[in-house]
């Protein structure tokens, strides 16, 4: 018996990607590479932020944690479905479904806080240069920061409450690959409509909300550098329009899911790679990798470690002819 004293089903199976031969291994491919691409990229710019010490400013912190987090993210669902593309039967215990819708709200809500945070801190920097070191200090950036990952623990943890007290009697099957709340709380055996209100409610205006600040940050900053600068605003407009894009791809099929009730909610897949899989490979790409301090630091980082070989294969051969 799983978690619960209603509960009869032990595991739950999971359609995947594709139940064709070939496809599945062409998708292991792709998302092998995908996952290696998300990790090296997000690592490179953490080592790069930490060991430079000119990219110590607020917006070099958060850039750093959101790295940090699209790890955590793609962590959660990338490696067991690269698992399932090699096997026949897909299946997942209850526990370890609830441990990854848990994870997966945990680290995506947490994303959606700070991408929050992350233009608020552009806003300032731009809208009120002058109190900027005051708005967002060091201590002012930890406790945002923090506050970020208190609210995703909290979020998570109102579904994980509501999902694990229902009674789950069959079927078994989620038409996905990955467990998520709208398609997991389908399968309980009883009525849903005050609980799946409450979670679209919890999930879907959170999403909603984030969005729009996101949206409306943007857009002064826009205005600011309209009506005070003269020059910069064609750079500043290609800035904002690249990490819209990324919060589009993150924050959109969140809104699309989450933002109805459960019921109508019918798997689309397509839609779930956006933020599950891409929108982690794409944030190193728009938030850092078009930054000119950083990839000047990853230069620099890339030049030091070669010196360091160097001299470390001049002492072997050295030691060597002794």
């Amino acid at each position: 018996m799983a978690l619960g004293n209603f509960s009869r089903v032990t595991e739950f199976i999971l359609l995947g990607l594709s139940d064709r031969r070939e496809l599945q291994v062409l998708f292991f491919t792709f998302f092998l590479l995908t996952y290696v691409l998300v990790l090296l990229g997000n690592i490179l710019i953490i080592v790069t932020v930490r060991t430079d010490p000119k990219l110590s400013s607020p917006m070099y912190f958060l850039l750093c944690n959101l790295s940090f987090v699209d790890i955590c993210c793609t962590s959660v669902i990338s490696p067991r479905m690269l698992v399932d593309l090699l096997t026949q039967r897909k299946t997942i215990v209850f526990e370890a479904c609830i441990a990854q819708l848990f994870f997966l709200h945990f680290t995506g809500a947490s994303e959606m806080f700070l991408l929050t945070v992350m233009a608020y801190d552009r806003y300032a920097a731009i809208c009120k240069p002058l109190h900027y070191t005051t708005i967002m200090s060091r201590k002012v950036c930890w406790a945002l920061v923090s506050a970020c990952w208190a609210g995703g623990f909290l979020h998570s943890i109102v579904h994980i409450l509501l999902t694990v007290q229902l009674p789950f009697c069959g079927p078994n099957t989620i038409n996905s690959y990955f467990c998520d709340v709208p398609l997991v709380i389908q399968l309980a055996c009883t009525d849903l409509s005050g609980t799946e209100w409450l979670m679209a409610s919890n999930s879907g205006l959170i999403s909603l909300v984030c969005f729009l600040v996101l949206v409306t940050s943007y857009i002064l900053i826009l205005v600011t550098v309209r009506v005070r600068f003269t020059e910069g605003y064609w750079k500043v407009l290609s800035t904002c329009g690249s990490h819209l894009v990324a919060v589009t791809l993150f924050f959109g099929p969140c809104i699309l899911i989450y933002l109805q009730p459960f019921s109508a909610f019918s798997s689309n897949k397509n839609i779930c790679m956006s933020y599950t899989v891409f929108s982690p490979m794409m944030n190193p790409l728009i938030y850092t990798l078009r930054n000119k301090e950083v990839k000047a630091s990853m230069w620099k980082l890339r030049y030091k470690s070669e010196a360091s070989a160097e001299q470390s294969s001049s002492k072997l051969l050295e030691e060597a002819s002794v």
